[in-house]
C-alpha cells in the first residue's frame, strides 16, 4: 500500500473548518443587521436589497448552510476516516464538495439581496442553484457512504449512523421539496398549490431542523464529546436507540407548523402528537451526552472546548422539551406568529447548532494543523461572550412574544381588542434592542474566534498528514 492509501485526507476537512468560522461571522454579522432594523427600521436606508425581506432568508441560508453546512462536511469527513481507519474513496469528489458547496453560498449571497427567492422558507434558492446542490449532495453521499464501504473496521460508529440519515433525508428533502416549474434563468413556480405546497414545504422545513440541524450534530455530539472529555459515550446501546426512535418519529412532525390554517385537522393533530413523542428520543440522546462525562464532571472548570459541547447538548435538550411544548395545539394558539418562536429557533441554532459547531471547529483546528490552539484563555472568553449572548437573546424574545400573544388576544367586555397591533409592535420594542445586544455578544465571540484560529493556522504548516493505524490497531 502507497504511503498516499496510508493516510487520512485532512485537507479537505481543514478547508470546510476555516470556511466554518468564515461563514459563521458572515451569517451572524447580516443577523446582527437585521435585528438592528427591527430595533431601528431606518437602517435599511430604504435601498431594496437592504430591506428585512431580503436580508433575512440571506442570514437564514448562510447560518444554516454556509455555517452548520460547513461545520458537517468538516466533521463527518473526518469522523468517517477516523472511525473507519481508511481514507475518504475519492480526494476528487470531495474537493468538488467544497468547491461546489462554495459557489452554491456564493450564488446565494448574489441572489438573495436582488431579490430572486422562491419564497420557501429555507428553501429559497431559485432553480439553477437548487440543480447545483443536488449534483454536490450526491457527491457528498458517494464520498461519505463510499468510504463506509471500503472501511477496515467491521463496526459502523453510530455517529456515522446520525451522518448517514443527515444526508439521505436532506437529499430526499430538497428533491421533493424543490420540484419546480422553471419559466426563465432566475424564477420558477413551485410544483404544487395551496395547502399541498405549505405541507410540503413545512415538511421539508421541519426535517431540515430534524435533520440537517439536529441529525447531523448530534453525530458530532456522539463522536466529539467521548473524544474531547476521554471517556466512552456513556450508553452505546441508548445511542442506538435514540437514532432509530429520531429517525422514525421527526419525519412526521412537519404539520405543526401549520396549526389553524388550512391544513386538515387530522394532519394537525397528527403533526402535534408525533411532536410530542419526539420529547423521548431527543432526552435520551441529551443525557446520553451529558452522561458521558460521568466521572470526568472536573473537566468542565479546566476545558472550555468541553464547556462548549456540554452547553450545547444542554441547550439541545431544552429546545427538545420547549419545541414539543409549543406544539400543543393550545400553547401554539399563544405563541404562533409571535417572538417567542423565534426564540426557540435561536435556543437550537446558537445553544445547540452554532456552540457544538463552534466546540467540534476548537477540537479540529489543532489537529488538523499540527499545532496546539494560540489561546486557551481566548476560547474561555469566548465561550462566556457566546453563552451571555444566548441567554440575552432567547429571553427577550420569549417575555416578548408571550406578552404580543396575549395582547393580540386581550379582549374587552364588549368583544372589541384591548390593544391595536401598533400597541404591541410599540411595547416590543426594548426587547428588540435587548436581542440585538445579545447578538452583538454572539457575533463578538466569533471575532475571537476568527483571530484565535488564524493565529494558530499560521503556525501550523498547512493541513498535517495522519497515518492510518495498521487494520488490527484498535480505534
Amino acid at each position: 500500500m502507497t504511503e498516499q492509501a496510508m493516510t487520512y485526507n485532512y485537507k479537505v476537512v481543514s478547508q470546510f473548518a476555516v470556511m466554518t468560522v468564515v461563514w459563521g461571522i458572515v451569517g451572524m454579522l447580516v443577523g446582527v443587521y437585521i435585528a438592528a432594523e427591527m430595533a431601528w427600521p431606518a437602517l435599511n436606508f430604504d435601498i431594496a436589497w437592504l430591506s428585512f425581506g431580503r436580508l433575512r432568508p440571506l442570514h437564514t441560508n448562510a447560518v444554516v448552510f454556509a455555517f452548520g453546512g460547513s461545520a458537517l462536511f468538516a466533521t463527518s469527513y473526518y469522523v468517517v476516516q477516523r472511525t473507519c481507519h481508511v481514507r475518504l474513496i475519492s480526494d476528487k469528489l470531495a474537493a468538488f464538495t467544497f468547491w461546489g458547496w462554495q459557489a452554491v453560498i456564493l450564488s446565494a449571497v448574489i441572489s438573495l439581496p436582488l431579490g430572486y427567492t422562491s419564497s420557501k422558507e429555507y428553501a429559497e434558492l431559485e432553480w439553477p442553484i437548487d440543480i447545483l446542490i443536488t449534483v454536490v449532495w450526491l457527491c457528498y453521499a458517494y464520498v461519505f457512504f463510499g468510504t463506509i464501504f471500503k472501511r477496515r473496521i467491521k463496526h459502523i460508529y453510530v455517529a456515522n449512523w446520525f451522518f448517514g440519515a443527515f444526508i439521505l433525508t436532506v437529499a430526499m428533502l430538497h428533491v421533493v421539496n424543490s420540484a419546480a416549474v422553471p419559466v426563465s434563468l432566475m424564477k420558477s413556480y413551485s410544483a404544487y398549490s395551496g395547502v399541498q405546497d405549505a405541507m410540503v414545504q413545512w415538511w421539508y422545513g421541519h426535517n431540515a431542523v430534524g435533520f440537517f440541524l439536529t441529525a447531523g450534530f448530534l453525530g458530532i455530539m456522539y463522536y466529539f464529546i467521548p473524544k474531547q472529555a476521554e471517556r466512552p459515550v456513556y450508553s452505546y446501546r441508548l445511542s442506538v436507540v435514540h437514532f432509530w426512535a429520531l429517525s422514525f418519529t421527526y419525519i412526521w412532525a412537519g404539520p405543526h407548523h401549520l396549526h389553524y390554517t388550512a391544513l386538515p385537522d387530522w394532519t394537525q393533530s397528527l403533526g402535534m402528537v408525533f411532536s410530542l413523542i419526539l420529547l423521548a428520543p431527543s432526552w435520551g440522546g441529551m443525557i446520553n451526552g451529558i452522561m458521558t462525562l460521568s466521572g470526568a464532571w472536573e473537566k468542565l472548570r479546566t476545558d472550555p472546548i468541553l464547556k462548549f459541547l456540554i452547553v450545547s447538548v444542554s441547550f439541545y435538550g431544552m429546545s427538545t422539551f420547549e419545541g414539543p411544548m409549543m406544539a400543543i395545539k393550545t400553547v401554539n394558539a399563544l405563541s404562533h406568529y409571535t417572538d417567542w418562536t423565534i426564540g426557540h429557533v435561536h435556543s437550537g441554532a446558537l445553544g445547540w447548532v452554532a456552540m457544538i459547531s463552534i466546540g467540534a471547529t476548537y477540537h479540529l483546528i489543532p489537529r488538523l494543523f499540527g499545532v496546539e490552539m494560540h489561546s486557551k484563555k481566548l476560547i474561555e472568553t469566548h465561550f462566556w461572550l457566546a453563552t451571555t449572548g444566548i441567554v440575552l437573546y432567547i429571553t427577550a424574545m420569549w417575555i416578548s412574544g408571550i406578552m404580543q400573544g396575549l395582547m393580540w388576544r386581550a379582549v374587552n367586555a364588549d368583544g372589541t381588542l384591548t390593544y391595536s397591533f401598533v400597541e404591541s409592535v410599540q411595547a416590543t420594542h426594548p426587547f428588540y434592542i435587548i436581542r440585538f445586544v445579545g447578538g452583538v455578544f454572539f457575533l463578538s465571540g466569533m471575532f475571537l474566534m476568527a483571530y484565535n484560529v488564524l493565529k494558530t493556522v499560521s503556525f501550523g504548516k498547512g493541513a498535517v498528514t495522519a497515518t492510518i493505524p495498521a487494520p488490527a490497531a484498535a480505534h
